[in-house]
């Protein structure tokens, strides 16, 4: 894979015209946003370095509306050239980018994440969930015989009877992981909604923000348990406990079939295609965003948006699979967007 070493005399020239008041362009691109998007981002930007003679890109977190918000502020050297985005940029935000001069933005869908439920190969029948029995597994309160109280079930049997009689042990994502804000969003929130404790909770007085943190809360009792590492501390508590079910990305369980079953999630199977169509609720199409106006003035940064989706990068055997990102079936598309400069509509 080859990229562009040298900036051409050119771009130098359109970067003392375009950032009125530089004298130089920065050369090192600078990346903010979704922290689900950051592993990929990181990833990328490490090899990115390695691979080219361009500087290593600088890639932070802080979430998708603030490095949207960060990259809405204008064009030039003091603003950043990408944001990623674990959801597409919302109109409120493209008219916020338009008032402060960004007005040409291109869209780039790297792939989709997807998590999966999944425990021991022989271990018991896990093997339909809903987020309605996730919730009332882990919420610290739910609602039972109509009112609102302080989590009742030890079992997965007491959540449901269809489940196993087996002690409820739970390993998921911890709070500083990007699977965790999907887990919470389309398990956790959709379960506590489904099953009527957010209304319960609103009809008693709480506010909808405040229902709706009460609704992705999760016990600390000991059934449910945050893993900070990544899916192998996850495989290795399973291991060690036949009764339990773990949080995982698609890829990693892909790799450990001989280990691990994967259940259902309303009756739908994951699957690279269910996750990739929408099919398979637990799971959301990524982006990054790019300011053109940046292009061919900051080096690297076409060349870095190529990068990532390129298919040794973001194809079905690439890093970003291994990591968990499942890849975009129509990549080919976004590499040609990417290579005639498309911007949004």
């Amino acid at each position: 894979m080859k990229f562009t070493t040298l900036v051409s005399a050119t771009a130098l020239a359109v970067a003392s015209t375009a950032f009125v008041g530089a004298a130089q362009a920065r050369d090192q691109v600078q990346v903010a946003g979704s922290s689900t998007v950051l592993p990929y981002a990181s990833i990328v930007a490490e090899v990115f370095g390695e691979n080219s003679d361009f500087p290593t890109p600088v890639v932070e977190s802080g979430g998708s509306s603030a490095g949207l918000k960060r990259f809405c502020e204008g064009v030039g050297e003091n603003t950043i050239d990408v944001a990623n985005a674990s959801r597409k940029i919302r109109e409120k935000e493209i008219k916020a980018c338009a008032e402060n001069g960004v007005t040409d933005i291109m869209e780039v869908r790297i792939g989709y994440d997807g998590i999966v439920f999944a425990s021991q190969k022989d271990g018991p029948a896990f093997t339909a969930f809903t987020p309605v029995q996730w919730h009332n597994a882990l919420a610290p309160k739910v609602l039972v015989d109509g009112a609102i109280v302080d989590n009742p079930y030890t079992k997965w049997s007491e959540v449901d009877a269809s489940l196993p009689d087996v002690e409820i042990a739970a390993f998921i994502p911890g709070t500083k992981h990007g699977t965790r804000e999907v887990f919470e969003e389309k398990v956790l929130l959709v379960g506590c909604e489904e099953s009527g404790a957010m209304k319960a909770m609103m009809d008693g007085g709480m506010s909808e923000d405040d229902a709706e943190d009460a609704c992705l809360a999760v016990r600390t009792d000991g059934k449910s348990v945050d893993i900070d590492g990544d899916y192998t501390e996850t495989l290795a508590r399973i291991d060690s406990n036949p009764n339990g079910v773990g949080v995982f990305g698609l890829a990693f369980y892909e790799n450990n079939t001989d280990k691990l079953k994967v259940a259902t999630m309303s009756d739908i199977a994951p699957s690279t295609e269910t996750i990739s169509t929408g099919e398979y609720p637990v799971s959301r199409p990524l982006f990054f965003y790019v300011k053109k106006a940046h292009i061919g003035v900051i080096p690297g940064l076409k060349e870095y948006a190529q990068f990532f989706v390129a298919d040794e990068i973001a194809g079905p055997q690439g890093p970003l699979a291994q990591y968990g990102l499942v890849s975009d079936p129509e990549l080919a598309a976004t590499q040609a967007s990417i290579e005639a400069e498309d911007t949004m509509k």
